[in-house]
Parts: C-alpha cells; structure tokens; sequence
C-alpha cells in the first residue's frame, strides 16, 4: 500500500475560528460596502485572503524572538538576519524595512524619477502604486500565454524577451532598471524559469540595466524550477537560490511570505552605491539601519524562518495543499489559472460568470458570494486592482479577472481545503442564478482595492 502524504510539521498550538450563519454574512458584507478587507477577522471562518504575514511561526522562531537584541543601533539580531540574507542571496548590503511595499518605497525613492519607464512581469498591487505615485509608468511584460488560464505551461510568469527589448530600446535612460516578481503573482502565483531570468540578465547587461527581483516567494520560485526545469531535480532549494540571485543586482523582500514571519522585509542588494543611496530614506522613512522598521525579535525570527523556508519538505509541504485543492476544482469543474502555482488558486472569473460585464467587476461579485456562501474570504486580484489608467482615468480591463484564494503557511488542514473548494463547488453550481455584479459607490486615486466601496448594480 502506497504511503499517504503527510505535513513535514506537528501541530504545537491551536486558534479557534468562528463560524456564522449566512444570514450574518449578507449583512456584515453589507455594512462594509462589499469589500472583504472591511471585515472583521472574527467574520471569517477560513481567511484566504492572503498569505502575507498569516503563516504559522514554528517553535525554533519563537524560541529566537526571546532572544532579539533590541538595541537601537548594531543590535545582534541585524547581524544574524544579515548573514542569513547573504548566504541565501551572496548580496552583501542589506536593509531592513518593516515590510515589502515598504522596501520598494525606500529603493524607489533612490531610483525612480518622474516620467521613467519600469518593465517586468506584471508588477503587483504595492510595485505598481510605488511606481505610479513617482508619475513613472510600470510596463508589463510577462508573455502573452500567462492570459490563457486553461493552457499548461510550467512557467507562465516569464517575461517576453522581445517585449522587454523593446521597452528599453524605445526608453533607454528612462528605464532605472528592469523588475522581476518572483514568482508572478498577479499571473496568477506562477513561477519565472532560471532560463528566462538568465536571458533577463543577458538583455539587461546588453544595455547596461540592473535587475531587482521582488523577492516575497523567491523560494517557492525555486521548488518550481527544482520540480518543473530540466537540470535542477537534483540541486538543493538553497542552490538554486544562489543561482538565481546571482542574475540580480538587488531585490525587495516581503518576509511576510517566505519569510514566515507576521511582519518584517528588507532591502538587499550587491552594488554599494544603491546601498548609499537608499540609506538616505530609510533613516527618515522606517529607522535607524540596522533595525529599518522591524524590532529584533522580529529579525530573529526572520533570519530562522529563511533558512527554514528554503528546504525543500517545508516548500514540499505547502504546495501540496495547493495542488490538493486544484485537484478537486479539477474534479468539480472550476476553472482556475493552471498550472497550479504557489501560494494560491487563482479562479478565474471570466469563465465562471461570463454573464456579469466587466464593468461589474465578476472577480469581486464571485469573492462576494464565496463569502455569502461559506465564510470564506477571498481576494480579488483582476479589475479592481488594476486601478483607472492615471492620464486617461479609464478602467484597465486587460488583464485577467481573478478571484484568488491564498493559503496561509502551516495553519489550515487538509480537511479546510476540503471545505474551500466544497464552497466553490456550491457556488460554481448556482453560477447561472447570479445576474447582476457590482458598482462603485467610492474608491480612492491609487490602490482602491484596499478600501472602495460597491454596492450590488442596478438590474
């Protein structure tokens, strides 16, 4: 008999959720404008939302929080934080911030002026809003096959060389420098090949730009190009990321990811002058340098939950819970962007309710009934998100329209995918019944998604 699979964690401490009637969910959707960042954690019985500082810390990271230095200056916890860093990525020159966006807003106010032009992989929400608060322009150049939800492709967060050449030939000094989001969250979680960044790196050393990874699930980017690439089967998770990063000059860090850690990012890079030139923001901007926006309970934990999150069980571990739920959507028909990614399972809207215009926004009305439907809060990543063009004010209708439904790092069972996709199921099957989606009542200049307000639109 074949051996089940089994988490590579024990179970050490549990935390009660709440379950609700759905009578209690209409309303409570309601009193918060149809926007699930409004609702209270204790309306929510399974919280996908994101996987961004909602992971579980394990026993050896709680054990280094009760010995973080918290000096102001030099403390202990910053040099341990720091040789993790180096020796995952060999950059030598680190920051820390208190999180990701936050490491973007010091670099790029270092980098990016007004009227430049920044490519990669489709930036995310925070990369995007950095750049486009600067009146710079984020331009998009992951290959055109990631906007096939149903095609199978093992690394559909690349970027299209030929796209990318492009922009630089036509803004040449008005690019500081190309992004790489690793892996491609708004694709939908999708990894990006140690082949396409070589050839990132080529065409960037051609013109003589520097290459930032945007580093939140730089590791489960590597479980990918160890299971999917020809070559690394047999490379350690930690090689591979020394591979990788070898084809960067720097990289911003959400640690909320794969950092295992509930707050925290960082700055690293291997080039001293962008070191000195973000020094200048982040004494004013988060704090002193070696603490950044972070205490060092906190860079304890972080530099443990780095070096735990780049072994292959613990990465082996997550996904399986991903590619557990992508095999019941399979069985009960969802479509959801294939193939399975990372962090989440990325429904896509657009297909489950092709009745709802775009205008209506179905990515947001199907995150509105999971909820209704379950408890269960979702994230829409597509139309909403994407935010009005800011010269024209037009909605950006695009890209694709997902609902995205992330899984927090070693909390939930296999039994609450179960539940997750059961959800999906229901809804997936009443997805005729529902005819209308929902209008914009309120929304704010950049990054509305966090707080706009909608209501249900008129029949």
């Amino acid at each position: 008999m074949e051996i089940p699979f089994a988490e590579s964690w024990k179970i050490k401490m549990v935390e009660p959720i709440t379950k609700s009637t759905r009578e209690q969910r209409e309303e409570w959707i309601k009193e918060v404008g149809y926007n699930v960042f409004g609702l209270r954690s204790d309306q929510v019985y399974i919280d996908c939302l994101t996987d961004s500082g909602t992971g579980a810390m394990s026993d050896r990271q709680w054990a280094a929080m009760m010995t973080g230095d918290e000096s102001y200056a030099g403390a202990r916890s910053f040099f341990e934080l720091k040789d993790a860093i180096e020796k995952i990525t060999g950059f030598k020159y680190v920051i820390p911030t208190h999180q990701g966006r936050a490491a973007e807003n010091v670099l790029f106010s270092a980098l990016v002026k007004e009227g430049d032009y920044v490519p990669g992989n489709s930036h995310f929400d925070t990369t995007k809003g950095h750049i486009e608060f600067r009146k710079a322009h984020a331009v998009d150049c992951t290959i055109d096959d990631a906007k096939d939800t149903q095609k199978e492709l093992p690394f559909k967060g690349n970027v299209d060389p030929k796209k990318l050449e492009k922009v630089i030939q036509e803004h040449g000094d008005k690019v500081p420098f190309v992004i790489m989001t690793i892996t491609n969250n708004t694709a939908g979680g999708e990894p990006v090949s140690m082949a396409n960044l070589r050839e990132v790196r080529r065409i960037c050393d051609k013109y003589g730009k520097r290459v930032i990874f945007d580093s939140a699930r730089f590791a489960e980017n590597a479980y990918f190009i160890k299971t999917r690439e020809d070559g690394y089967a047999d490379k350690t998770i930690k090689e591979i990321c020394r591979e990788m990063f070898a084809l960067a000059d720097g990289m911003t860090m959400s640690a909320k990811k794969d950092g295992l850690v509930n707050m925290g990012g960082f700055i690293a890079t291997r080039w001293e002058d962008w070191y000195e030139a973000a020094k200048a923001f982040v004494i004013p901007f988060e704090g002193y340098l070696t603490y950044g926006g972070m205490n060092g309970r906190d860079m304890a934990a972080l530099a443990v939950g780095l070096i735990e999150n780049t072994e292959f069980d613990n990465l082996h571990t997550r996904i399986h819970q991903l590619t557990l739920l992508a095999s019941l959507l399979d069985e009960y028909g969802v479509p959801y962007q294939r193939p399975v990614g990372g962090h989440a399972i990325f429904i896509d809207a657009l297909k489950v309710l092709p009745q709802i215009p775009k205008e209506e926004f179905p990515a947001q009305t199907l995150t509105i009934e999971l909820y209704k439907e379950a408890g269960i809060r979702g994230c829409e990543i597509g139309f909403l998100l994407a935010d009005r063009d800011p010269e024209t004010r037009q909605n950006r209708f695009d890209g694709n329209d997902f609902v995205r439904l992330c899984i927090p790092r070693r909390v939930y069972t296999d039994n609450h995918i179960r539940v997750i996709a059961a959800a999906l199921k229901n809804v997936y099957d009443r997805r005729d019944e529902i005819k209308r989606g929902m209008e914009i009542v309120w929304e704010a200049e950049l990054m509305r998604h966090f707080t706009v307000r909608l209501k249900p639109a008129a029949e």
